[in-house]
């Protein structure tokens, strides 16, 4: 299933992050990733694809994404607590192309589940603006 790609494409570069040297991350990576999960956290599955980067999209459909996204999220119950606690840059990731990526790691909270890991990988896409191109959750 594509979903599995996905997810584990996102492990996979969550895990083996070529670290880019002092690179800082840029505030547009963070602010549109706490977008995207807005949206994940609202239910708004279509939404959050339609949003994800073009490397995402490819990788999985959005009628896919939105059934995977259900079985996942919903018997966590509703967002609690979300923080960061790890944001990486990057100019490369293993499986995807030379680019600017950020992956961050927040340590959740939800109703059903006290304590999780949302690990999103956002990348500057090919319009310059950074969206979300994985996410994995444990």
């Amino acid at each position: 299933m594509k979903l599995s790609a996905v997810f584990a494409l996102t492990l996979l570069l969550a895990l083996v992050v070529a670290r880019a040297g002092a690179d800082e991350v840029p505030a547009a990576a963070e602010k549109s990733t706490l977008s995207w999960l807005s949206l994940t956290d609202r239910g708004q599955y279509e939404q959050s694809w339609s949003d994800a980067a073009s490397l995402f999209q490819a990788a999985i459909s959005s009628a896919d994404w939105a059934r995977s996204l259900t079985a996942v999220r919903s018997p966590l119950g509703k967002l609690k607590s979300r923080e960061v606690s790890s944001a990486t840059f990057s100019r490369t990731l293993p499986g995807a192309p030379d680019g600017e990526y950020v992956v961050f790691r927040f340590s959740t909270s939800f109703e059903n589940k006290a304590s999780a890991i949302e690990t999103v990988t956002a990348m500057k896409d090919k319009d310059e603006i950074w969206r979300v191109a994985g996410y994995y959750i444990k």
